[in-house]
């Protein structure tokens, strides 16, 4: 059954969804997809987002996409019992996806049961599209990407830091976003203190601070 937990920034939800739909039997391991940041990975907010993920207590190992190919992928996915898709840049996301081949490889293994987790522009590819993300986000930063489908995990597109408390995002943008591509797609709107929980064809919204 698909899986997925899909973060605008906070962690409080990822415990129970790891213990809901992770292995208990050992200890886990935690794919860290940085992709999103590969512009600038030593950004203070990129490095913060691992040691959140490092603060689970498990133990976590990066899964590179740019630069790699569709074996490399392969071999690293199947190497861990959820995966962790790290926020940054939509369009840098999507286009490591797209070119590693990690894009079909990623989809069917969360289809075939392992747990996947996004934050903001991990939550965002995770959706059928990346085009509502366009204001939000540059798409200069993957200037060979032409196809903004997404993972297609889900039929909602997550816009996340909706409550406009983050400086880049404030609340005037979010409104641009969702009057420029709700009519076209499902928009799910989630504050920093919220995720999407994906279970098997149904979603809602959980806490998360």
């Amino acid at each position: 059954m698909t899986a997925l937990l899909l973060l605008s920034l906070g962690h409080g939800a990822v415990p129970a969804f790891l213990a809901a739909h992770a292995p208990a039997d050992r200890p886990l391991t935690i794919g860290y997809v940085p992709d999103a940041a590969r512009a600038d990975p030593a950004a203070p907010w990129a490095v913060a987002e691992r040691d959140r993920v490092a603060a689970l207590g498990h133990a976590v190992v990066d899964v590179r996409l740019t630069g790699a190919t569709p074996a490399d992928v392969a071999a690293a996915l199947g190497g861990v019992d959820a995966l962790y898709v790290a926020g940054g840049n939509t369009f840098a996301l999507l286009d490591a996806l797209r070119s590693s081949g990690a894009d079909a490889l990623v989809a069917d293994r969360v289809r075939a049961g392992l747990p996947y987790i996004g934050s903001s522009a991990g939550s965002i590819v995770a959706g059928p599209s990346a085009e509502p993300a366009t204001l939000m986000d540059d798409p200069a930063e993957a200037p060979g990407l032409t196809d903004r489908r997404g993972l297609g995990l889900t039929d909602a597109v997550v816009v996340p830091h909706a409550d406009g408390k983050l400086p880049p995002y404030p609340l005037e943008l979010i409104g641009r976003t969702l009057d420029r591509y709700g009519s076209d797609h499902e928009l799910v709107p989630l504050c920093d203190d919220e995720a999407l929980l994906v279970t098997g064809p149904g979603w809602t919204v959980v806490a998360s601070a």
